[in-house]
């Protein structure tokens, strides 16, 4: 298992020009919750921009409004037209986050240096098959009825938002984490698009080669009770990245684990060149 100390993180200098690191979160977060991340990874010496993706962190739209990926991830599309032509970032997803990542690189292949995927889907072309579903899908059936389901389309359709209910939240997703991060996520999370989110899909197109050559990453959470190891074990055999690291940590490494997840990402950086 790959893993880094405060002091390594801290004594990590850039050389030549700093990467940006761009950090994308996963459902039903935001920007927020990289807050410890951008204060390691700048303390040592590096940009950051952390994304809040439509109806997440401070952006007003209503979850229940949104019905396809691209809705939903628009903000990170803005972001990375917006970059001058021979400008590279480390793009970094967590969770439900891969899927933006992996969007991205995609479309965008030459203004990403490298991709990081931290617990999270990491699935080709999307869901666009029941073995995709099975991978890169939280099944969190053996614990009940743990969603409070919005349905914007109607009760007739399909639920268009999800938020993990108050009370499994400590146990599913935070559950080696300190209670105050806790109490801050119970403050801050909001519903999730979960139909953009499930119907996210992305077609082979003629850039696929240049979408090849972007380095992958894959950052393993060992404790996690939402994608579970397994699951992640799954999603890079059928998509193998150019590293994987291991972490122990359960879904939220940012909260449990900080100093040891921005050493891992820096150690991912140089690791390709990036710095």
């Amino acid at each position: 298992m790959a893993e880094e100390n405060q002091e390594a993180t801290l004594e990590m200098k850039p050389r030549g020009k700093p990467p940006h690191f761009v950090l994308i979160h996963g459902m039903s977060l935001g920007s927020w919750c990289w807050y410890k991340i951008k204060c390691l990874i700048e303390v040592s010496g590096y940009t950051v921009t952390c994304i809040d993706l439509k109806s997440s962190g401070i952006d007003p739209s209503s979850a229940d409004s949104l019905t396809s990926f691209d809705q939903y991830n628009q903000p990170l599309i803005d972001f990375l037209s917006s970059l001058p032509e021979q400008e590279q970032v480390v793009l970094v997803g967590h969770s439900a986050g891969g899927l933006s990542v992996t969007s991205s690189i995609q479309r965008f292949p030459k203004k990403i240096c490298l991709a990081v995927y931290i617990a999270a889907t990491m699935l080709k072309l999307g869901f666009q098959t029941d073995e995709d579903l099975k991978d890169g899908v939280p099944d969190l059936s053996e614990h009940g009825d743990v969603y409070e389901l919005g349905f914007g389309l109607g009760p007739e359709n399909p639920p268009t938002s999800a938020l993990i209910k108050p009370e499994f939240r400590r146990k599913l997703l935070y559950n080696m984490s300190p209670q105050q991060e806790c109490a801050l996520a119970a403050l801050m999370m909001r519903p999730a698009p979960i139909l953009a989110l499930t119907t996210a899909k992305m077609e082979e197109e003629k850039g696929q080669e240049e979408e090849e050559q972007v380095p992958r990453v894959y950052i393993k959470t060992l404790h996690d009770r939402v994608m579970k190891p397994e699951q992640q074990e799954a999603m890079m055999k059928r998509w193998p990245p150019s590293q994987a690291y291991e972490i122990d940590s359960d879904h939220s490494p940012f909260f449990s684990n900080p100093f040891v997840l921005c050493g891992l990402l820096i150690k991912a950086a140089v690791s390709v060149g990036s710095i």
